[in-house]
Protein backbone atom coordinates (compact mmCIF):
# COMPACT_ATOMS: atom_id res chain seq x y z
CA UNK A 1 0.00 0.00 0.00
CA UNK A 2 1.24 3.46 -0.93
CA UNK A 3 -0.26 6.72 0.31
CA UNK A 4 0.03 10.34 -0.73
CA UNK A 5 -1.47 13.47 0.80
CA UNK A 6 -1.81 16.62 -1.25
CA UNK A 7 -3.12 20.15 -0.67
CA UNK A 8 -5.14 21.38 -3.67
CA UNK A 9 -3.50 24.48 -5.18
CA UNK A 10 -5.72 24.95 -8.25
CA UNK A 11 -8.01 27.97 -7.61
CA UNK A 12 -10.95 25.98 -9.04
CA UNK A 13 -10.26 22.86 -6.98
CA UNK A 14 -10.85 19.46 -8.55
CA UNK A 15 -13.21 20.33 -11.40
CA UNK A 16 -14.19 18.33 -14.52
CA UNK A 17 -11.00 18.70 -16.58
CA UNK A 18 -8.41 17.63 -13.99
CA UNK A 19 -10.77 15.00 -12.55
CA UNK A 20 -11.18 13.48 -16.02
CA UNK A 21 -7.46 13.55 -16.68
CA UNK A 22 -6.71 11.92 -13.33
CA UNK A 23 -9.26 9.16 -13.95
CA UNK A 24 -7.83 8.55 -17.42
CA UNK A 25 -4.30 8.33 -15.98
CA UNK A 26 -5.29 5.95 -13.18
CA UNK A 27 -7.16 3.57 -15.51
CA UNK A 28 -3.76 2.68 -17.00
CA UNK A 29 -2.90 0.91 -13.73
CA UNK A 30 -4.24 -2.34 -12.25
CA UNK A 31 -3.99 -1.10 -8.67
CA UNK A 32 -7.03 0.16 -6.82
CA UNK A 33 -6.90 3.86 -5.95
CA UNK A 34 -9.02 5.45 -3.25
CA UNK A 35 -9.32 9.22 -2.84
CA UNK A 36 -10.50 10.72 0.46
CA UNK A 37 -11.36 14.15 1.81
CA UNK A 38 -12.89 15.04 5.18
CA UNK A 39 -13.73 11.42 5.99
CA UNK A 40 -15.43 10.70 2.64
CA UNK A 41 -13.78 8.17 0.31
CA UNK A 42 -14.41 7.05 -3.24
CA UNK A 43 -12.84 5.16 -6.13
CA UNK A 44 -10.41 7.57 -7.80
CA UNK A 45 -11.04 5.84 -11.15
CA UNK A 46 -14.64 7.15 -11.24
CA UNK A 47 -15.04 10.77 -12.32
CA UNK A 48 -18.34 11.38 -10.55
CA UNK A 49 -16.91 10.05 -7.30
CA UNK A 50 -13.85 12.29 -7.56
CA UNK A 51 -15.91 15.38 -8.38
CA UNK A 52 -18.45 14.45 -5.72
CA UNK A 53 -15.85 15.02 -3.01
CA UNK A 54 -15.98 18.73 -3.84
CA UNK A 55 -12.28 19.30 -3.14
CA UNK A 56 -11.51 23.03 -3.16
CA UNK A 57 -8.29 25.03 -3.16
CA UNK A 58 -6.45 24.72 0.16
CA UNK A 59 -8.11 21.45 1.15
CA UNK A 60 -6.17 18.24 1.68
CA UNK A 61 -6.90 15.04 -0.20
CA UNK A 62 -5.47 11.62 0.54
CA UNK A 63 -4.89 8.94 -2.08
CA UNK A 64 -4.23 5.30 -1.26
CA UNK A 65 -2.93 2.97 -3.95
CA UNK A 66 -2.94 -0.81 -3.50
CA UNK A 67 -1.93 -3.45 -6.01
CA UNK A 68 0.80 -4.99 -8.11
CA UNK A 69 1.79 -1.75 -9.85
CA UNK A 70 1.25 0.60 -6.90
CA UNK A 71 4.79 2.05 -7.01
CA UNK A 72 4.41 3.13 -10.65
CA UNK A 73 0.86 4.37 -10.04
CA UNK A 74 1.80 6.51 -7.03
CA UNK A 75 4.76 8.02 -8.91
CA UNK A 76 2.55 8.95 -11.87
CA UNK A 77 -0.11 10.31 -9.53
CA UNK A 78 2.41 12.42 -7.61
CA UNK A 79 3.68 13.95 -10.85
CA UNK A 80 0.11 14.60 -12.06
CA UNK A 81 -0.93 16.31 -8.84
CA UNK A 82 2.05 18.65 -8.85
CA UNK A 83 1.36 19.71 -12.47
CA UNK A 84 -2.44 19.81 -12.49
CA UNK A 85 -3.81 20.50 -9.02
Amino acid sequence: MKEIKYIITDPEGIHARPAGEMVKLLKEFKSTVTISKDGKSTDAKRIFGVMGLGAKQGQEIQLIVEGEDEAKAIAALDEFLKKQL
